[in-house]
């Protein structure tokens, strides 16, 4: 049996079911343990220093004890640490994304994913590179700034040399006011020479979830194709950093699995990360599996209600504080809107995920990779966002600028990316509202950040931000380097 290694690159070391199980037996036997959920509660909850606030996460088993804790108090006392990280390192600001489908050819046999091999229902789709274009300038027109590009796995139909083709594209494509300023990369595990490629590509965050962390239901779940190597697959993000990435993200589909086992597995890869590469995880993405072409999610017997969804997504951010958390158009605006409060820090707006579906009226069911449960427009999402007393941000100064990796990390962890990000978030917001925003919206975005502006320090801060709002507003230029 292999041992818990969280430094090896091995992935069985490193995601060690002995461990994942003793954990979870661990946590059964302290769920009502006071004393030491006291204990591990102060130890998540943020503390104010010079520079703004630490925090020191908390380890998969410490983390593993508040997701096994049914008592009513202290399940409500993990809600409100969260948003206090929350707030304390990333404030009130949510980074909006879309998704944008390139291909769903895909040569797996997943058995979650209406894009497996054997569907002969669904109609195979790539795009080529004007209809790339036209897909972009569709997105741009709604006024977002970051993508995340997402792809079957088929290495004749979508080679890498194509989604590197695609990403030239997109970022060549300049269209009135609007450019996609960050492409995020969602597609299958690769080798150390590929994600090289992607790098020099200058994408953003290299995406991979793990589906699931318990590797006898994996190779279940991926009974055919190049994903049924679990190895391959998990390690990954090792290859990722060592081909450059710096910044990855990771998730698990929630449902495909039992959810505490999940959650360990999660924490364990984001440990293993730190441990060996001294960063963890840029994102961690939170997915529940949904129903799809052929796809039922009933068939799954590992279901998890709203009130589990909401307690994982709080125990990740008390595990986990300066990572980014993201929930997709999956989830409905309610859970959305609750989850915000939990430590989420990027959601996706008015996304479509069927191959070219930002191009037609209709969405087009026939090719979508899951159900949309939140189908408002991006205007009506960033209105939303704003009247719950959040800032929609479509910033992507810190890719721009190098603040990626331990350089990011290490602005966060010393409390000082606020200082970059809150005033970044003010000017993207002002030009969203300037060049795309409905009149209500406007009127709704203009009030906050009239108020917003009046809580940033008096400093020269303050005044930069000032100073580049009033030249967004009262100019053409949009060169800005946010």
């Amino acid at each position: 049996m292999a041992i818990y290694n969280p430094k090896s690159l091995k992935a069985e070391e490193f995601i060690n079911d002995a461990e994942i199980r003793e954990t979870l037996e661990y946590a059964e036997q302290n769920k009502n343990n006071v004393e030491l959920i006291d204990k591990i509660l102060e130890k998540a909850r943020p503390k104010k220093t010079a520079t703004g606030y630490t925090c020191s996460g908390l380890t998969h088993r410490e983390a593993s004890v508040l997701l096994a804790c049914d008592i009513p108090e202290k399940v409500e006392q993990i809600y409100q640490i969260a948003e206090e990280i929350k707030l304390a390192f990333y404030g009130n600001r949510i980074v909006i994304f879309a998704p944008l489908y390139l291909s769903n050819y895909c040569v797996n046999g997943c058995v979650y994913c209406p894009y497996h091999l054997k569907n002969k229902r669904i109609p195979r789709k790539k795009l080529t590179q004007e209809e790339v274009k036209a897909e972009v300038i569709a997105l741009q027109d709604m006024g977002h700034k970051r993508l995340a590009i997402e792809s079957g796995e088929d290495p004749v139909n979508n080679p890498i040399e194509y989604i590197l083709e695609c990403i030239k594209t997109i970022y060549s494509v300049h269209h009135k006011n609007g450019d996609i300023r960050r492409v995020n990369v969602n597609i299958a595990a690769t080798t150390v020479e590929n994600y090289r490629k992607l790098k020099d590509a200058g994408i953003g965050t290299y995406i991979l979830f793990q589906e699931t962390y318990h590797k006898e239901s994996y190779l279940k779940l991926h009974p055919t194709g190049p994903k049924h190597d679990y190895d391959y697959h998990t390690e990954a993000m090792d290859r990722a950093m060592e081909g450059g990435i710096d910044d990855v993200g990771l998730g698990v589909l929630f449902g495909l699995e039992l959810y505490k086992y999940e959650f360990a597995g999660l924490i364990m890869h984001a440990e293993h990360l730190e441990a060996v590469h001294g960063v963890g995880p840029h994102t961690i993405s939170v997915p529940r599996i949904k129903r799809a072409d052929d796809i039922d999610p009933d068939a799954f017997d590992n279901s998890i209600s709203d009130e589990i969804f909401a307690k994982i997504t709080a125990c990740i951010r008390l595990a986990v504080p300066y990572t980014g958390m993201i929930i997709s158009t999956r989830e409905s605006e309610e859970v959305r809107s609750k989850l915000l409060r939990l430590g989420i820090s990027q959601v996706s707006g008015g996304s479509r995920t069927s191959v070219g579906g930002y191009t037609t009226q209709e969405r087009p069911h026939d090719t979508e990779q899951f159900d949309v449960s939140d189908q408002r427009t991006l205007d009506e999402v960033v209105k939303w966002l704003m009247e719950n007393g959040h800032i929609p941000s479509f910033c992507t100064a810190c890719y721009r600028e190098g603040r990626t990796g331990d350089r990011f990390m290490s602005l966060c962890k010393s409390g000082q990316i606020l200082n970059c990000c809150h005033p970044n978030a003010l000017m993207t917001l002002t030009e969203y509202l300037e060049d795309y925003a409905s009149e209500d919206t406007k009127k709704v975005g203009y009030e906050l950040i009239k108020k917003e502006l009046l809580r940033i320090p008096k400093d020269r801060v303050r005044e930069i931000a000032q100073h580049n709002i009033d030249d967004i507003m009262n100019s053409n230029r949009r060169d800005f380097r946010f």
